[in-house]
Parts: C-alpha cells; structure tokens; sequence
C-alpha cells in the first residue's frame, strides 16, 4: 500500500493519519472550536478538519428541509448562520497548528477554496459530494498541495476522471459511504487494495458508521493509511453531524485501535472477528466491487452536484454564470445535467421556464442558433 505525506510527515498503515471531523460542530463560535480542538489533541489523532462555509456555494435557498441525523433541517439557514469570515479560519488554523496538530479544512466552491488558499493550507481535502464538481476540482489540482479525497455516492468512473485532474498532485483516496449512519456491512473495505493498486495512490476511509472500532480498524487491516471520522463533545450537541460523530473518549478507543491494526492486520481481523462475529466481519470486508451502498445508492444525483437555475430563467433568457451554479440538489428539487455538460449549456438560450433552484435538463434548453421563442414554437 502507498503512502501519504502531509504537513513534513509520512503516513501508512504502520502509521495512519487519523483525521478528527469537527466540521462546523463549533457553531462558528471560536471558544467552543477551541475546546473541540484541546479534545482532540488529548484523543491522540494528528489532525483536526473543519468545513469553510458558504450557503450558496453548496445548495439553493428553494432546498428546503433536508433530512439529516439530527431531524429535517432547513439546511441553506444553517449554513448560512456558519459563515464565517477569512480571519475566522485564519484563527481556527492558528489554534489547531498551536495544539500541535494538522489542520485541514473542506471548501465546497472556488470562494471558499481561495480563501483557504489565501490562509496558507497545507493540504487541501475534498467532500464526497464535490467529487464531481469539476471547477472546484481543477482550482484545488492548481494550488498543488497534498489532497484528500472522498468518494462516496461515486461511481468508479466517477472516481477515475476526479483523479485524473490531480495528476502529479499527492492524492489519498478515502472509501465513504454517503449516508448518516452508515451501516458497517455497507462499506466493502476490499475495494481498498483494489483502490491503491487500480490509481496508484494512498487510500483510506472515511467513516460514517457508530461504531468507534469495526470500520476504522478494519479499513487498516486492509490496507488504510488514513481514517477520518467526526467528533464532538457530546452526542447530544446541536452540530449538523453530531449525532453520529464520537465523544472523546470512544474517539481515543479508535485512534488506539487503528494504530494497533496496521502492526498486524491479520491478528486484527481475528480479533474483530471474536468481538463482532465472522458475519459481520465479512459482510463488511465485501466483495471488493465498486457500487454504490444500499445505504447511499438513492442520494446519488441528488447529494452530489448538477447545474441549477439561481433564479428563475424565462423563455429565451440565454443561460450564463449569473443565473446557472453546479449545486447539491437534495431531496425536494429536481436534478439537472451532470457538472461536465454545464460549458454545453452556458450561452444557450432557455427553451421554457425554469423555475429557481430547480435542475436544468436537457429539454430546458435551446440552440445557440435560435431564440428560445422559435424554438419553443418549432
């Protein structure tokens, strides 16, 4: 299996980055970013991860609720309400550097990729549902940094074409499972070896499972250099991702466990074999073949991105950047064309209305040639 080297260090199985996702469960507010960081610094793990925020780099306001661990959530307020300024990540970075940790942050757009730029990263990580934002990919290829990618809600193809735009960039490559929890037997940690030896790179996990050892241990015992899971202070903190995320002290079990795992995986696997059961072990493990989860198989399309009306396009308004945006679609909108057609679309004329937020298609647009009036008489 590859290695990865972040921040001076080098990281494999023997030795994996565990990776602390505190996300936005600080609430945007520093004191609590700074408990959140002295906890995990205390668990043992080398790095903590935030989230650089904007709402509508992410999702339309016509999003509505969406359905997360913690209930139905008007996402695009929350999001909003954790915005942030660049001195805000510019101090989160400061305190998880004094703590002697690496700190590591998502942008989900070119705004927040630049800003993290601009606050000097050492890294750069990429969120599963962006995996097929192709301009936020190909900004963050540019700033040639150490990247870490997650491929949940992906398809193989999907995968190969993200990391073809990272060439000569050091790139690992996190298996995920796109649901909120995940179940262990979900997760098909074969694909791992399958993974480093298919792109030739550093793979990892990115959990989202409750479980604080099964996945983790069981992803470095099949060959993981990294393991990335959330974490909070309590369960019952009101952070978008808490209610699955790990309180410190089962967070330190799992840094504990992964790094045991990688000094000898197969005393591992029969270790977890005696704790969880052989059924379990294996169901997890998988056949190694790439699809999508049972767990996540109906978010695809709809987590990930596609090109969305920002406001409402009237018949023969010619389609550009101000009024298209590749966002997530969620549940309630309709998806639209996939993130590599959205060149196709700009200068085109609107064949019908499209209302806000919803998905651009196909049979929304018109000829370069024609006003979108002929040709919605044609």
């Amino acid at each position: 299996m590859r290695e990865f080297r972040f921040g001076g260090e080098t990281f494999s199985t023997v030795k994996p980055l565990v990776i602390a996702e505190i996300g936005t469960g600080h609430g945007g507010d520093l004191v609590k970013a700074a408990d959140l960081i002295a906890a995990v610094a205390a668990t043992g793990a080398r790095c903590a991860k935030f989230q650089c925020v904007f709402a509508e780099e992410i999702i339309h306001p016509a999003t509505g609720l969406v359905p997360l661990p913690g209930g139905s959530t008007p996402l695009f307020s929350v999001f909003a309400s954790l915005e942030r300024d660049e001195g805000f990540y510019a101090e989160l970075k400061r305190i998880t550097e004094a703590a002697g940790l690496l700190f590591l942050c998502t942008p989900f757009g070119l705004r927040s990729a630049e800003l993290l730029a601009r606050i000097g990263v050492q890294a750069m990580k990429i969120a599963s549902p962006e995996l097929n934002h192709l301009p936020l990919l190909h900004r963050i290829a540019g700033y040639r940094v150490p990247t870490i990618v997650s491929s949940g809600v992906s398809t193989l193809g999907d995968i190969e074409r993200a990391l073809a735009i990272f060439e000569g960039t050091p790139i690992a490559l996190l298996h995920c499972v796109t649901a909120y929890p995940a179940p262990p037997e979900d997760y098909n940690l074969a694909l791992l070896e399958s993974y480093s030896r298919l792109f030739e790179v550093a793979v990892g996990v990115s959990d989202h499972s409750l479980d604080p050892i099964l996945v983790p241990a069981l992803a470095v015992a099949s060959g993981a250099s990294v393991v990335e899971k959330h974490i909070c202070l309590s369960r019952d903190d009101p952070g978008l991702d808490d209610p699955i995320a790990l309180e410190p002290e089962d967070f330190a079990k799992m840094r504990r466990a992964v790094e045991n795992a990688g000094i000898d995986p197969a005393a591992t696997i029969e270790a977890l074999t005696r704790d969880y059961g052989q059924a379990l072990v294996q169901a997890t493990l998988g056949k190694g073949r790439k699809r999508l989860a049972p767990s996540e198989a109906a978010n695809y399309g709809r987590t990930n991105r596609s090109v969305h009306a920002l406001v409402e396009i009237k018949v023969g308004q010619v389609l550009d950047e101000t009024n298209t945006a590749l966002l997530r679609t969620e549940k309630l909108l309709r998806p639209g064309l996939e993130p590599g057609q959205w060149t196709q679309v700009l200068g085109r004329f609107a064949r019908q209305p499209i209302p806000a937020g919803e998905g651009i298609r196909w049979e929304d647009v018109g000829d370069l040639a024609k006003s979108g009036r002929e040709e919605s008489r044609a």
